[in-house]
């Protein structure tokens, strides 16, 4: 039966769906899909990394030797061997993590919506860096908390600084590797006085990783959690070391934490997909990472010191940026009275895009900033483009 003349329909959307925005890169990337489109603009790793030889024949194996157990329904904190393999990965120097402490997510971005769940009510303080992760801040601002900004430098956070901000907060979020959007590290001795300061003051620290791997030297920094496991939750991924499309992420978490997580969890998703948690397990179990992950340090690097040739070729004298180390972006800041905004509207009409930083501001956004991407592009690209990018700089200065 098909109802006639039905009346339209009236939505009634909860207050915090009115909250929702979308994401201003995902935006920009609808926009970058077109080829011409010079792209610094996407934080997406590059397709030439993707191990698909390896996947293929993981899934083959997986599917030959154990098609019931991949293709059904698994537990809630995810496939026991992978987890296994996550713990042995981050013990040591005296620490030991459980798999009982790991929880697989759907993707890094659904583990800080379900530590955002879990550990914010409406009007909490969550300290953040200054800029900071935006796919972080639209996960924690679904919850509505007080957002308030750490101070930063050159260097990336400052530990001093947290006394002052730190009275009642519920969490603070860093990217201590090679900072999406900065590309910053943060030093060994900040590193300690960090999470000396958080312990200190009660202060859960949530440590985002999803670069640590992509250290262009080949030397990542000691994490964090390994300084105090009661008081550090990791978050981890496979998006940069693999690939994003299988979306498997994860959370390693004391142990009072990772249960109420994994209840969050049950409610929204009841498991990550067991058959690519079993794949990922195939491929990376008898050290494939250690021979595949130099391959996408030399290509990142190779591609981030091309684009930083370029900049100091074709960016006026006024501009200032970045020189990470490590990981995908690189941060900068032009002279005060320059909007980025204005400045990618004239670049994309010239066919070059990028992402203006104002998003990634919790408070006060710096709008003469800008991050750009460079594992995607070619080098030819990343030369031409840099150079049109540079003189639509110029003629603003």
């Amino acid at each position: 039966m098909k109802i006639e003349n039905p009346n339209p329909m009236q939505w009634h959307f909860s207050e915090r769906a009115g909250q929702l925005q979308s994401s201003f890169i995902r935006e920009i990337l609808k926009i970058t899909q077109r080829p011409e489109i010079i792209s610094f603009a996407g934080g997406l790793p590059s397709p030439a990394t993707f191990p698909v030889e390896e996947m293929k024949a993981a899934f083959d194996k997986v599917l030959t030797n154990s098609p019931q157990v991949a293709l059904q329904y698994g537990p809630t904190d995810g496939y026991l061997p992978l987890r296994q393999w996550i713990a042995d990965s981050l013990s040591g120097n005296g620490s030991t993590i459980l798999p009982e402490q790991v929880l697989m997510t759907s993707g890094s971005q659904q583990a800080l919506d379900l530590l955002g769940k879990v550990l914010i009510d409406e009007g909490s303080r969550v300290l953040v860096e200054t800029p900071s992760y935006l796919g972080a801040l639209q996960a924690f601002s679904v919850y509505r908390p007080e957002f308030v900004s750490v101070d930063t430098d050159e260097n990336g956070l400052v530990p001093s600084s947290l006394d002052k901000v730190a009275k009642g907060a519920r969490l603070l979020y860093a990217l201590p590797n090679f900072q999406n959007p900065t590309g910053r590290t943060l030093s060994l001795a900040r590193r300690e006085e960090l999470v000396a300061a958080c312990a200190r003051l009660g202060l859960p620290l949530i440590e985002d990783d999803p670069y640590g791997a992509l250290s262009y030297k080949g030397d990542p920094l000691p994490k964090m959690i390994a300084m105090n496991p009661e008081g550090v939750i990791y978050m981890g991924s496979f998006s940069k070391v693999l690939t994003p499309g299988i979306r498997l992420g994860y959370v390693v978490a004391p142990m009072a934490l990772v249960r109420r997580l994994e209840l969050a969890k049950q409610a929204a998703d009841l498991h990550t997909s067991q058959l690519t948690q079993m794949v990922v397990h195939e491929v990376i179990k008898d050290g494939f990472l250690s021979r595949h992950i130099p391959q996408i340090r030399t290509l990142y690097g190779d591609q981030c010191q091309c684009m930083l040739d370029a900049m100091a070729q074709h960016f006026p004298a006024q501009v200032s940026w970045t020189k990470p180390e490590g990981g995908m972006f690189i941060w900068v800041t032009l002279p005060k009275h320059i909007n980025a905004m204005e400045l990618l509207d004239e670049a994309i009409a010239n066919k070059v895009a990028f992402v203006p930083g104002s998003p990634f501001y919790a408070n006060e956004p710096e709008t003469n900033t800008l991050r750009l991407s460079f594992v995607t592009v070619s080098p030819e690209r990343i030369r031409t483009g840099i150079e049109i990018l540079g003189k639509l700089i110029a003629a603003k200065i």
